[in-house]
């Protein structure tokens, strides 16, 4: 699923639930589905899309954007078609066009 969105709402979403951009941490996730989004489209671009992942390595740049509840985020990044992973969960990869926005 994905959610057309504005630079505008992103901006603030990023300015309403960061606690800081470099490095980037999120002080709280928020409830409503499409403002998850678009923290997960700030999130996403900590990731090399190059890169094949193990879930240990996933987790640990998670805590250092959301160490309250980094497999939450984790869970999410899959839902929304961010992140993609082997059924076993051995392998996690930036899913392709995931940095493509749909203003």
């Amino acid at each position: 699923m994905k959610f057309e969105y504005t630079q505008v709402e992103l901006d603030d979403v990023v300015n309403t639930y960061f606690k800081s951009t470099n490095p980037l941490v999120l002080k709280s996730f928020p409830p409503k589905e499409k403002k998850k989004y678009l923290c997960l489209i700030k999130i996403i671009e900590i990731f090399d899309s190059t890169k094949k992942y193990r879930e240990k390595e996933i987790n640990e740049l998670l805590k250092s954007v959301y160490e309250f509840d980094y497999c939450i985020i984790r869970r999410y990044l899959i839902v929304y078609e961010f992140l993609d992973r082997l059924n076993d969960g051995s392998l996690y990869w930036v899913k392709e066009k995931t940095n493509e926005s749909l203003h």
